[in-house]
């Protein structure tokens, strides 16, 4: 199925992203696990630094605005959360896998 199709998306690099899901192996479809995860890491990482810019500028006066202090604040909160249930979920799995019997 092509998903380009389904939104009508006209861009080459979106739909040469989109034929590498088509018919991924195990392999593929370990490393894309893997990449995403990697992704959110990074994403949180962001979004902790944009938190912690806009409390440099509100505290150096730099800014009155604390509408986006509070909106950084709330962004990063929820992919900190987000990102520290996933790594819940990886230990629980890595945990029963060890406890298989071979």
């Amino acid at each position: 199925m092509d998903i380009t199709k389904l939104y009508n998306v006209t861009a080459d690099d979106i739909k040469a992203v989109a034929k590498t899901y088509e018919n991924p192996t195990e392999d593929q479809n370990f490393g894309l696990f893997l990449q995403s995860a990697v992704n959110q890491l990074d994403e949180t990482n962001e979004l902790l630094q944009r938190q912690e810019n806009e409390e440099i500028k509100l505290s150096l006066g730099l800014t009155d605005n604390t509408h986006d202090l509070a909106i950084a604040q709330e962004k990063a909160s929820t992919a900190l959360q987000y990102t520290v249930a996933l790594r819940d979920r990886f230990l629980e799995a890595y945990k029963e896998i060890m406890q298989m019997q071979i």
